[in-house]
């Protein structure tokens, strides 16, 4: 196993003055990838708020949310950060605006993916000293023509034969206001995302087939199904929401998969992926509500769920994480919830569960599964430790848990080294180091 510090610069928290032990600042993790090199990359938040900002100049005063990409080199050591979101103290504006549930990619040639609902898309150069393209996709209650929006995709995996697999947003869906992810869309091999190109997505999947209310300027010219744009009716059919339901037998149910919604669909392989899908969230508990994590090919085929999972004892429901990643290399896929990992072969069979009542495993409540590396080892960040766990997995899933419990054990003795090297205060990991750069 490794551990990694999940920093931030010591020059913009100087800047800021921000003092760790004092209350309205945050820094979370949203995600992590790696090369096949052994780099990685971290995507993280670091925001303060406080009562009377508004009425202080001094940036040791003022509110700020930031986004950050920092590049760990293959011996964890912190090399680069690239900082964005907002303008910094005494800077021009950033080029990249904050996004909502943002995630990375790392594309064929190199270069760092970051896309955020409801579906911009942006290329940084693998330094995350420049940003090469961008398609920004704004938020509104419909469609603004003239915005300057030109999106690619709320998120991006990459596949071993380099297509990416995507997932794209619509406005007019429902009774809806405001574009939410629908399409499950896939490129073509030997196409690329690039400053000067943005490849043709074919839709495979879409979650809700109820768009009365689009019309001709809700579809987006680069995700197409047939000859077409999707929209309105042009679109892979039956949608998620029915084939679900009718494959768990719920349909018209309350409790059903009307007004699901989904999360980033992982890649299993080449034509193989897995698309979470969870029923609609009521203010009362959604313990026992239905999600699934379906299989579709790149036909647009449901091929059935990952399986073995119960609605009540291993629902995501309870903390909202519905994240799947997979390993494409080795077709299986990797599920953490408050109640366990799970981890499944391709064919949907589940092969290794670790429930988090059993006390080897009782720390992974306090983890989030962020990724699978090219190497075939699990992301997972420490939520309040701030501290980013590199797990090999066996070639043989039945192993798993054994490598699981041991990197656990080996946690704490990492995580000392590391504040000897580090000093931080509140789990706030300051770094020097890393060239700083400001997008």
């Amino acid at each position: 196993m490794t551990l990694l510090p999940i920093t931030a610069p010591t020059s913009l928290l100087d800047v800021h003055r921000l003092d760790p032990e004092a209350d309205g600042w945050g820094f979370r993790v949203d995600h992590a990838v790696a090369t096949t090199a052994g780099d990685t990359y971290v995507l993280t938040g670091l925001r303060r708020y406080r009562d009377r900002a508004a009425d202080s100049a001094e940036p040791a005063e003022q509110d700020f949310g930031y986004q950050l990409i920092t590049l760990h080199g293959s011996d964890g050591k912190p090399t680069a950060t690239a900082v964005f979101g907002q303008a910094v103290p005494g800077g021009g504006p950033s080029a990249i605006s904050e996004g909502d549930a943002a995630t990375l990619a790392v594309l064929p040639d190199g270069a760092i993916a970051i896309s955020s609902k409801p579906g911009s898309t942006h290329i940084l150069s693998p330094d995350l000293d420049q940003v090469l393209a961008s398609w920004p996709m704004s938020w509104g209650w419909e469609k603004q023509q003239g915005s300057g929006d030109d999106p690619f995709a709320a998120s991006i995996a990459v596949t071993p034969a380099g297509r990416l697999l995507c997932m794209t947003s619509e406005y007019g869906l429902s009774n809806w206001a405001g574009a939410h992810p629908n399409i499950v869309a896939v490129s073509e091999p030997g196409t690329t995302l690039a400053p000067d190109r943005k490849p043709e997505l074919r839709a495979i999947a879409t979650l809700d087939a109820r768009t009365d209310r689009q019309s001709d300027t809700d579809s987006y010219a680069h995700v197409r199904y047939g000859d077409e744009p999707v929209g309105r009716g042009n679109r892979p059919s039956p949608s998620l929401t029915d084939a679900l339901s009718e494959l768990t037998g719920t349909s018209g149910s309350i409790y059903g998969y009307l007004d699901s919604k989904m999360t980033r669909p992982a890649a299993l392989g080449d034509d193989l992926f897995v698309v979470p899908v969870f029923g609609k969230i009521y203010r009362s508990s959604n313990r026992g509500q239905e999600f699934s994590f379906a299989l579709v090919d790149d036909r647009g085929v449901l091929q059935g769920r990952l399986g073995g999972l119960h609605l009540r004892e291993d629902s995501p429901f309870t903390g909202f994480d519905f994240t799947v990643v997979a390993d494409p290399h080795r077709a299986r896929a990797f599920h953490l919830s408050r109640y366990g990992l799970y981890a499944w072969s391709a064919d949907g069979v589940l092969r290794a569960r670790m429930s988090t009542a059993d006390k080897p495993f009782k720390p992974l409540v306090h983890f989030a599964l962020l990724e699978c590396t090219p190497a075939g080892e699990l992301l997972l960040a420490h939520r309040k430790q701030r501290l980013l766990l590199r797990v090999p997995v066996p070639q043989d899933l039945d192993d798993l848990a054994p490598a699981v419990e041991a990197a656990l054990k080996d946690y704490g003795r990492e995580r000392t080294a590391l504040k000897k090297q580090y000093a931080p205060v509140n789990w706030l990991w300051s770094d020097s180091a890393a060239t700083v750069n400001h997008l």
